[in-house]
């Protein structure tokens, strides 16, 4: 089965370097494989376990962190004069959470924690394939720091835009689903 990555996380076209763009679609083909997931899984993937029913698929908050991580960078270079190294950044947006595909499982119950993913969490999944598939240890560090496994760590400056494009996509949905069933 092809997946057509850049169709489903159309920001893969903005990584300039062709061979990190290629390698960023191969990293994503060996977790959806390693998962065992199928394409139509993939808008019913929730992007976190954490809040109940959210309406923002893994795909989205893929999608939503990343344009917020280059929105931040565009804006530090033009307010600041701070550049970053946008492709890295972009990269490892799109794959910080790639090893959710591992991560996550599917059961009668339906989507839940799996054997793998009670041993490594994301980061240190997602961290193993991009390694293991010869991404730029600069990405493999936004991706292995990005969550709470890179608190006290030093974050280069890609990875604390990284880390906060998606902290803040987090708990805005995770306050917005709260306020909504308070409101019912």
């Amino acid at each position: 089965m092809v997946i057509e990555w850049r169709k489903i996380i159309p920001q893969i076209e903005l990584i300039e370097e062709e061979d990190l763009r290629n390698k960023v679609i191969e990293v994503w083909n060996e977790a959806f494989k390693l998962g065992g997931w199928n394409e139509e899984e993939l808008n019913e993937l929730p992007f976190t376990l954490l809040v109940s029913d959210t309406p923002i698929s893994l795909i989205d908050h893929t999608r939503l962190v990343t344009d917020i991580a280059i929105r931040v960078s565009e804006s530090l270079k033009e307010e600041g004069g701070i550049e970053l190294n946008r492709d890295y950044l972009i990269a490892g947006a799109i794959l910080h959470d790639v090893g959710k595909l591992l991560e996550f499982g599917k059961s009668n119950e339906g989507i839940g924690v799996s054997y793998s993913g009670r041993l490594l969490r994301h980061p240190l999944s997602g961290l193993a394939l991009a390694y293991k598939l010869g991404l730029p240890e600069e990405v493999c560090h936004i991706i292995a720091l990005h969550s709470r496994e890179g608190e006290g760590s030093y974050r280069n400056p890609e990875a604390i835009v990284l880390h906060h494009a998606d902290f803040i996509t987090f708990e805005i949905v995770k306050a917005s689903m709260m306020n909504r069933s308070s409101q019912r």
